[in-house]
């Protein structure tokens, strides 16, 4: 996938000033469940709009994890019609068209008029009848498009917020996705937490906390802790140690040649840049933020056999647990890794996902 900034500057010339751009583990209903009904808001379908059929297969998958906020990067246009909207939404899914894509990359769009409206094809069946597990698969998000709903609110929110009407869409559509997917408002992040991007601007990113609180109040719930913020380490050459070694596995997972001996020589940062330029991120060949969530460190659980799963094992053998790096994510591993989440006050599910991954190599 391209990088998302690479994506939006593609797009600065379709709409004159800029526009946008595995499965998961079904979540249990925040504990504090929504007490309160959400109506489902008015999404104008991809028929209404006047979209193109997509151009290969729109896959199914779910469901979602989590629910990523966008900007468009476009002009924050005054007209508010819902024309305009439905235009915004054929000059998205043309520039997507133009980037190789089957469909609009995102889920959803929201025009600063307020007029909520389906992206990819599929988007509104997924959401079935309040019961549904499964959505399309994305492209709004590198790393996170089979375990994400991503949003698109029109404009350029690095300074400016979002319109009262828009605001209040964005509401009601973040809402209604929780209650359909089992998931609570502090599942709402910006797509910067998991690329190195501007988006969704500084200003609604900021907001953000806001937007969950304003989710809360309509779910009938509590107002959410913020999501929690991962931190990685950053790794190149001359780097050793035991997070060297889970990279080295991870990077080996992926398809590349690589020894896992802890120590970052030549011949890693060669298999880091290929694996980076694979997805489209700074070929520098060195492992941060954006790398380890492209994702490197991929999502892992009991069942699997993999050099990923050997790199979970070397890093909670690192961690003081004793587990057999082997490969094989049996059961002294699940409890391994249920354990060190006990101990670090992650979801004790023995999945090893980015906050468990970071925690792991923190």
């Amino acid at each position: 996938m391209d990088p998302a900034l690479t994506r939006r500057s593609l797009l600065v010339g379709a709409l004159g000033v800029g526009a946008v751009g595995g499965l998961g583990v079904a979540k249990a209903a925040p504990s504090n469940a929504a007490v309160t009904a959400v109506a489902r808001p008015s999404i104008a379908s991809c028929a209404a709009w006047g979209a193109r059929p997509a151009t290969g297969t729109v896959g199914m998958t779910g469901p979602p994890q989590k629910i990523l906020v966008h900007h468009t990067a476009s002009a924050n246009t005054t007209d508010y019609s819902q024309a305009a909207a439905y235009s915004l939404a054929r000059n998205i899914q043309s520039w997507h068209f133009a980037r190789g894509w089957i469909d609009s990359g995102q889920q959803f769009t929201i025009s600063r008029g307020g007029f909520t409206m389906e992206g990819r094809h599929r988007s509104v069946e997924g959401l079935g009848s309040g019961s549904s597990t499964v959505f399309p698969l994305g492209a709004h998000c590198t790393g996170q498009n089979s375990t994400s709903i991503g949003i698109e609110n029109e404009g350029t929110y690095t300074s400016a917020l979002p319109t009262s009407a828009q605001w209040d869409a964005l509401v009601a559509l973040c809402a209604y996705l929780c209650q359909t997917y089992g998931l609570g408002p502090a599942d709402i992040y910006g797509h910067r937490d998991f690329l190195d991007t501007e988006c969704p601007g500084d200003a609604l990113y900021a907001n953000l906390p806001q937007l969950r609180a304003d989710v809360a109040t309509r779910l009938g719930t509590t107002n959410p802790p913020p999501p929690p913020t991962r931190t990685w380490p950053t790794l190149k050459q001359g780097s050793s140690g035991f997070r060297v070694t889970a990279a080295q596995h991870l990077l080996r997972h992926s398809g590349r040649s690589v020894t896992a001996d802890g120590a970052f020589g030549p011949g890693t940062a060669a298999a880091v840049v290929s694996f980076q330029q694979a997805g489209g991120l700074t070929a520098d060949g060195v492992v941060g933020r954006a790398t380890w969530e492209a994702p490197l460190a991929v999502t892992c659980r009991q069942g699997q056999t993999s050099d990923a799963v050997r790199g979970v094992q070397s890093a909670l053998t690192a961690q003081g647990y004793a587990v057999t790096v082997d490969g094989v994510f049996g059961a002294g591993t699940a409890s391994a890794t249920q354990a060190f989440q006990t101990a670090h006050a992650l979801d004790a599910d023995a999945v090893v996902g980015p906050n468990t991954w970071s925690g792991l190599l923190a």
